[in-house]
Formats: structure tokens, sequence, C-alpha cells
């Protein structure tokens, strides 16, 4: 997938700036569609990934880029309500520029073309985007940009697996009329129908 157009992931990223700002401090230690992942955990992934693409479309090279996701359990920034919105907007910002969608960079310590790295990006808000929605019970609507890149992501690494695995999981089939959204939740290894499960 190294075609890409070079899209603004302003939008996506202001989405999950505002799920994030909506949730209170009582769902922190809430179950997400992540089974390893608390609220709170991944808040602090998303935290991390911001600043790492933030830092893949700098091409500014380094711990943030080069360690793997999943070497340390999530960190929730002690300040996170502040930090959280700020890297997501530098995040979109670095890929304004269309030097980010050129030549090779790394993320999560794996060398990618410019515009696959753009398309992992805009795949890790959206998915996770939709993560925290359903954890905290909010309505989700993705940018449509970021979501077309999020899905054809995941279906090109669907596709080349040829196994019924994915990116993150083994993918969870989905009909194909059913919504594009579901559709890429579906290929992310996610049912499209989870919820919470009740209090006890």
């Amino acid at each position: 997938m190294t075609g890409t157009t070079a899209f603004d992931l302003g939008p996506q990223a202001r989405v999950v700036a505002r799920l994030a700002a909506a949730v209170p401090d009582a769902r922190l230690a809430g179950p997400t569609p992540c089974p390893a992942y608390t609220v709170g955990d991944l808040l602090g992934h998303l935290a991390g990934l911001a600043a790492a693409f933030r830092d893949a479309a700098r091409k500014d090279l380094g711990a943030t880029t080069d360690t793997p996701p999943g070497a340390a359990a999530p960190v929730l920034p002690a300040r996170w309500r502040e930090d959280l919105p700020r890297v997501l907007g530098e995040l979109a910002g670095a890929w304004r520029d269309p030097a980010a969608w050129t030549g090779t960079t790394r993320a999560g310590g794996v060398d990618l073309p410019g515009p696959v790295a753009g398309a992992v990006a805009a795949d890790e808000l959206v998915v996770h985007g939709w993560d925290l929605a359903r954890a905290t019970g909010q309505e989700y609507a993705p940018d449509p940009a970021a979501l077309a890149a999020s899905y054809a992501f995941l279906l090109a690494a669907a596709q080349e697996d040829g196994s019924g695995g994915g990116v993150f999981a083994a993918v969870v089939p989905v009909p194909d009329d059913a919504p594009l959204l579901d559709r890429a939740v579906g290929l992310s290894g996610r049912d499209p129908a989870w919820t919470p499960p009740p209090s006890p």
C-alpha cells in the first residue's frame, strides 16, 4: 500500500480529542474492546502513538519512533487532559507538511514509506477512536477520509496475510454491505457489536 494520497489528519485528530475530553475520571478503570487495556491505558496509548506518528511525519527518529508498541504498558500522563489534545494537534500539523508523505520514516520500530505511515496513523486514530467511544458510551462518527485510509490499510494487510489474520488480531467477519466503519473494525480484529459488560 504505497499509493496513499496525502490528506488532512486534523479532522480525525479532533474527533479523538473530543472523545477524550468527555471521558470522566470514573471511567478510567473501565474495560475497552482491547482486552489488555482499560480506558486509562487506551488514553495513554493514544498519547504515545500520537507523539510517535508526529515524530514519524517529521522524520525525527528516536525513542518515540523506535519503540515497538507492545514493549511496555501504556502510561497515562498525569496531565493527559492537557497533553493529549496538544499532541494530537501536533500530529495533525506534522502530517500537513507534504514532506511527511515522501521518503521513508519509522514508527513502532518499523521502517515505512511515508504514505504507509500516514495511513497507519489514520488507522490508529480511527480504530482507537472507536475503542474509546464504545468503552465510554459515546457516539462516534470518524472523519471520512481517515476512515477510508484506515479501511484500505486494514484490507490490504488482511489480503496480504491471507490466513484470516489481521494487523492486530484475527479478522472478525462482517457482512459486505455493513457500514464501512463496521468493516474496518472487523478487519482490525474487533467485534463491531462490542459493548462494555454490565456493571456488577
